[in-house]
């Protein structure tokens, strides 16, 4: 595997997550492109970035000039907006790697697991972006406001995807924002990941705790 770092675009990257992840991996000296619908709030959210990076790391586009233009491809939107944003970049993704981070949250009950018909939002992508695309499914389990601090991150990211190198791929990532990754099978598995998220937000008000998250151990 090369050990050029690509440059990757955050489709969504005017976000909270979308943005806490551009921070990490500009941090650890990726390009990033800002995605936006608005490519003026893109190009106002980089620079905001640049700013805060110190250095100029980060642009901004528009969702479908972003996704041309960078070698990964990485989806931080909403679920209600999650299935228009896939045909936006539909051309774009051919042949590359997209990083699906989306979760099937549907307010008010962001607490209560509500997968879509056909079993996973990261299997649904796939789907539709086509075989020619190698989509991995990752960073649900992880709290945008943990990522956006400047400070070391616990915590482990189950990775899922149907082609090998991809995940790997995707779990150097990962671990460039200060996480663990785990390959964590096929696309298929992705089910586990997204319906870990709402259990957390439960979590999280049943118990007052910040930011909860997952951890792998072993014997």
């Amino acid at each position: 595997m090369s050990d050029v770092k690509q440059t990757i675009a955050v489709i969504g990257g005017t976000g909270g997550l979308g943005s806490a992840l551009a921070f990490r991996w500009g941090q650890a000296g990726y390009k990033i492109i800002i995605g936006s619908r608005n490519a003026e709030k893109a190009l106002l959210s980089a620079a905001k970035l640049n700013e805060r990076l110190g250095r100029t790391s980060a642009s901004g586009l528009s969702n479908r000039d972003a996704a041309n233009a960078a070698g990964i491809i990485v989806l931080t939107v909403p679920f209600s907006n999650h299935k228009a944003i896939v045909e936006e970049i539909m051309e774009a993704a051919q042949g590359k790697i997209v990083v699906d981070t989306t979760v099937p949250l549907v307010p008010p009950k962001v607490s209560r697991v509500q997968l879509p018909e056909g079993g996973s939002v990261a299997k649904l992508a796939q789907e539709r972006l086509g075989k020619n695309v190698r989509l991995v499914s990752a960073f649900q389990t992880v709290a945008a406001a943990s990522l956006a601090k400047n400070k070391p991150l616990e915590g482990d990211v189950l990775v899922c995807g149907n082609n090998v190198e991809a995940r790997t791929s995707v779990i150097s990532l990962v671990e460039a924002t200060g996480l663990k990754g785990w390959h964590a099978g096929p696309i298929d598995n992705s089910v586990v990941s997204e319906s870990l998220t709402p259990v957390l937000i439960f979590l999280n008000k049943r118990y007052e705790m910040g930011h909860s998250g997952i951890r792998i151990v072993g014997n």
